[in-house]
């Protein structure tokens, strides 16, 4: 499996992740061609060689967008007219020395340009009617409704109606379409996110002073894990959290992988505890031929006034509402009183629904939900013939080694059922099928 991780030790931003994907190896013809594709004039696009911190790599700049040397964009801003997040930090900012800007200015062609802004509505047009690759396209109109619906809730406006102003919206639009063609030729099978961080100081901002996460990051992160830490300027923007919401999977420390390629990208500040650089690894986990990963969500409540059968029964429920698997597992708990451990496995489309459920059916007054990583044996079914008929076998296989074959508990109760006989009989004429195969 090829995994791309994300460690945004020092925070993500929007041209911090298509520096890192261009120092990352992906070639800057796919961040021409893709802006290209849109058929508008964008101010020109470069990359420059530097460093932060002794750390050597690339930066993307947006011309007139970036506030120039020293300014005080760490990061980028995704530009609202309603949120109208120019953040201006209240620390002090460092002239910083860049070289070696690339060969190419990135100039599409100049079909037209649109010197208001633009709200999220004309950007879903612009990018609808575009000639970018459909799945650049698909993430590029996902990462905008993200930022759309998250600006509309703190607003209370349409998304649709959510304007992006003249000085956001085209960096915007270059920092989010290149990070997501540049993804897209890494042609990666999952991206992993590290421990984020986020600021603890103040953003000021056309409706006053907040403390950081900013309003529009902070909705964008709700469900992704971060903490702050004692630095008074921001670590991540609303883009960097877009990006982060629309394409990682996991969040925690790295998964197990061979490393083959890593890549930085660089912000504007230059920070004193830490490199401003957001570093990307691409890598091969050792996941063998024949088995399988994916990402499940853990549901667990502790339950210590709930009777048997009522345990049983919401345990049966949990399981025809869709659960991948469900387990009460017996328990002393505070003060001797016994109880249950309620845990339900479940993918996270279906976690919300499920959580409602156990709520519903237990005595529980809330849930806890954890994301697990989850290894699996190939798995596919076939047919032993045994004198009570056919039945059905789970059959698990690693690098084309049988490791696991169980007759299944329903195919085995309908022969016992039809010819009159215990379910333990049809079982072990299942199995002894199985051996002398």
């Amino acid at each position: 499996m090829r995994i791309l991780h994300i460690d945004a030790f020092a925070g993500i931003s929007g041209d911090m992740s298509v520096s890192a994907l261009r120092d990352l190896g992906v070639p800057e013809e796919v961040f021409q061609s893709a802006l290209a594709s849109l058929g508008i004039e964008l101010p020109p696009c470069r990359f420059e060689r530097g460093e932060r911190n002794g750390i050597s790599g690339w930066r993307f700049r947006v011309k007139g967008h970036d506030g120039g040397e020293g300014s005080d964009a760490g990061h980028d801003h995704t530009h609202t007219e309603n949120s109208h997040q120019h953040h201006e930090h209240s620390h002090a900012h460092h002239h910083v020395h860049d070289s070696e800007p690339s060969a190419f200015s990135l100039q599409p062609n100049p079909l037209g340009s649109h010197s208001h802004g633009r709200n999220h509505a004309e950007i879903r047009a612009l990018l609808s009617k575009s000639t970018l690759d459909p799945e650049v396209k698909e993430r590029a109109l996902a990462v905008f409704q993200r930022i759309a619906i998250a600006e509309g809730a703190i607003h209370g406006v349409p998304p649709e109606t959510v304007g992006f102003h003249e000085v956001g919206a085209e960096d915007s639009i270059a920092d989010i379409v290149s990070a997501c063609a540049g993804i897209a030729f890494l042609k990666v099978d999952q991206i992993t996110c590290g421990p984020l961080i986020e600021g603890s100081g103040h953003i000021h901002c056309a409706h006053g002073t907040f403390p950081l996460p900013a309003p529009a990051t902070l909705a964008l992160l709700q469900g992704i894990p971060f903490r702050q830490v004692d630095e008074p300027w921001e670590h991540i923007t609303p883009t960097g959290a877009a990006l982060l919401a629309e394409y990682a999977t996991a969040y925690g420390t790295m998964p197990e992988m061979t490393v083959s390629q890593i890549g930085y990208g660089l912000g504007s500040r230059v920070t004193p505890h830490r490199p401003n650089v957001l570093r990307l690894i691409l890598g091969e986990t050792p996941v063998s031929e024949n088995a399988t990963s994916d990402e499940v969500i853990e549901l667990r409540c502790n339950l210590d006034d709930l009777t048997p059968e009522h345990a049983a029964s919401a345990l049966e429920a949990l399981l025809k509402g869709g659960a991948l698997d469900a387990t009460l597992t017996p328990t002393v708990m505070k003060k001797g009183r016994s109880g249950w451990i309620l845990e339900v496995l479940t993918h996270e489309e279906n976690a919300a629904e499920l959580s409602e459920l156990m709520l519903r059916q237990t005595t529980a007054f809330g849930i806890r939900q954890h994301r697990l990583k989850r290894l699996k044996l190939e798995r596919h079914h076939r047919d032993v013939e045994t004198p009570y008929g056919m039945i059905s076998v789970k059959v698990g296989t690693l690098r084309g080694e049988i490791l696991q074959q169980s007759p299944e508990f329903s195919s085995c109760a309908e022969a016992a059922d039809r010819h009159g006989v215990s379910v333990r009989l049809v079982h072990q004429a299942a199995l002894a099928a199985l051996w002398k195969d």
